[in-house]
This record gives structure tokens, C-alpha cells and sequence, in this order.
């Protein structure tokens, strides 16, 4: 029996103060040739070409000075995948509610009008953490809830037309007690840090994602689970909920990545569990070959002067 092939991926870094495009999901330690590119070139051959792992590495790499490197190199940083410099370029969002698990297991009805699920805006896209980095939370949340996500990115042409670029994966951590204690309170509630992967998949958006969530305190676990936030365990389809978001010219910016959230399953919070200050949480996508953590960190307020 023949293996699946592998989806391509790719990622972008900084090294020594210029930036790099690299291909494939080193391991911790591995040599990793990377090609030189400009700020916004990895994007932009989204949009100029068809996306395939052949066109946008020759449009990358075609010239372009390359280093070798170690990816445990301290002077190699990775970056979330097409993260632009300029403040502002990149917005994160997401879905609510989308598990099949929420609408007692059915998917929705074809045909007729679309009614969209909830969404949310969780920040810029240089607010994006990534593996490894804390994930802060205001001081006194009510229950937080880990949320392993799959998350697509999208490019904008110059006319505002979005370029649906791959997909990578996410822990969209929020304050789903708050939510809880009043639905209106949700954009308060997801004012906690999301970390993503710096792996760009160039694939379809996945229909199987399946993995399994750890969380440790002190040292020891204190809670585990399994988990599975693909295209198949979805109640609203990918393109309806893709089409739907991209009809509102905000989104349309000339220039914008968009990271867009598909909705978690059920996770710690159901299973009564309560994260705590300093918890470490790992995130193993086992369905793709993806692990990644993070430390939670309760963030006292400033004083106001």
C-alpha cells in the first residue's frame, strides 16, 4: 500500500537582518538551504502565478543569493507564513461555532440562502505568536479555552481580489468563559495572543486534521486530549464561509494577508478542565507531522495615567 504524498510547504525567515523563503518542515537541527527574497516577493508570486510548489519556487528562486544554515541557528528566526512588515498589512480572524459537533453532527443543507456562522477579529497579523513564544492573557480570566485551529491565508491583488495562498495551523487561545457570561463580551474574549506555525501548506484546504492536545503544569500533565478541526468536521463548508467573509470590501484591501481561523473543536474547557498561569500547552498535529507549544502568561493591567 502506497503512501500518501506529502503536501509541499514552505516558510519565510529573517537571518541576520534580510529575509529568506525556505522549502519542506526542517527538523530541529537540520541544514536548510535558504533563497533570498524581498519583503512581500513570497506573496506577491501568489498572485502572479498558479500556487503550485513548481511556480512559486521559480519564481523565488531564480537568481536569488542563497545561504545554508542550521535551523537551531540563534541568528534564524522564523516568521508567520507572508507576515508583511509594514503594521497593519495582515489580519487575523475566524469562525465560530463551525464543529458539526455544535449542530448535533449534520452539515449544512445545499442550496439556497447561506447563513454564515459567527465571526471574529482577533487582531493584526504582527500580533501573531509563534511556537514557542508566550501567549499573554489578561490577569484575571474566567476560563480560558486552547483552541488548535487550522488557519487559511489569503493574498490581495492590487484590485482588492483575494489569492487563497495554503493553510497553516494555530492555537486561537481565548477567554471562552467570558464569552459564556455574555455573548457581547466576545470581542473582549478573544483579546488573548494566537500562536500560528510558520509552515505554509500548499494545498487545498485539508478535509482530515487530526491531532492531540497536551497540557502540563509544573512539569507533569495535567490534561490531554484528542482533537480534529478539519474541512470533514466542519458544519459549514470551507468555500461558503471563504466566499462569504470576502464579499466585505474591508477584507479587500489591495495588498492585505488575510490568516482566517476555521473553528476549533471541543477541547480542555469541556472536559471541566481550567487553564492556569504558566501552563505550557503542545499542540501535535499528528494528521500532518506538525508540533508546536506554548506558555500561557496572566498579563496584569498598566496604570493609567
Amino acid at each position: 500500500m502506497s503512501l500518501p504524498t506529502p503536501t509541499p510547504t514552505l516558510f519565510e525567515a529573517l537571518y541576520r537582518g534580510e529575509r529568506y523563503v525556505g522549502f519542506g518542515t526542517p527538523e530541529p537541527g537540520a541544514r536548510q538551504t535558504l533563497y533570498r527574497v524581498a519583503d512581500g516577493q513570497l506573496a506577491a508570486a501568489f498572485v502572479a502565478t498558479d500556487g503550485s510548489e513548481a511556480s512559486i519556487r521559480a519564481a523565488v528562486t531564480e537568481g536569488a543569493a542563497e545561504v545554508t544554515v542550521t535551523t537551531d541557528d540563534p541568528e534564524l528566526r522564523l516568521l508567520p507564513p507572508l507576515l508583511p512588515t509594514a503594521t497593519g498589512n495582515a489580519l487575523l480572524s475566524g469562525f465560530m461555532g463551525t464543529h458539526k459537533k455544535k449542530w448535533g453532527g449534520e452539515t449544512a443543507p445545499e442550496g439556497g440562502e447561506f447563513t454564515p456562522p459567527k465571526w471574529f477579529f482577533k487582531g493584526f497579523g504582527d500580533w501573531v505568536r509563534l511556537p514557542g513564544e508566550t501567549l499573554t492573557v489578561p490577569a484575571n480570566p474566567i476560563a480560558l479555552i486552547e483552541e488548535p485551529e487550522v488557519a487559511l491565508v489569503y493574498v490581495n491583488d492590487a484590485e482588492g481580489t483575494p489569492h487563497y495562498a495554503g493553510y497553516t495551523f494555530g492555537n486561537d487561545l481565548c477567554d471562552i468563559g467570558l464569552h459564556r457570561k455574555d455573548p457581547g463580551y466576545n470581542p473582549y474574549c478573544k483579546l488573548c495572543d494566537t500562536a500560528l506555525t510558520p509552515w505554509l501548506f500548499l494545498g487545498e484546504p485539508p478535509r482530515t486534521v487530526t491531532g492531540r492536545v497536551t497540557i502540563s503544569r509544573g512539569g507533569a500533565t495535567a490534561w490531554e486530549g484528542s482533537f480534529d478541526c478539519g474541512g470533514d468536521a466542519l458544519y459549514f463548508r470551507v468555500k461558503d464561509m471563504a466566499e462569504h467573509l470576502f464579499s466585505f470590501p474591508a477584507v479587500r484591501r489591495p495588498g492585505l494577508v488575510n490568516y482566517v481561523l476555521l473553528g476549533a473543536d471541543e477541547a480542555s474547557f469541556h472536559d471541566g478542565f481550567r487553564i492556569a498561569d504558566g501552563d505550557r500547552i503542545a499542540i501535535d498535529v499528528k494528521s500532518h507531522g506538525v508540533a508546536f507549544e506554548n506558555t500561557v502568561k496572566y498579563v496584569a493591567p498598566a496604570r493609567l495615567s
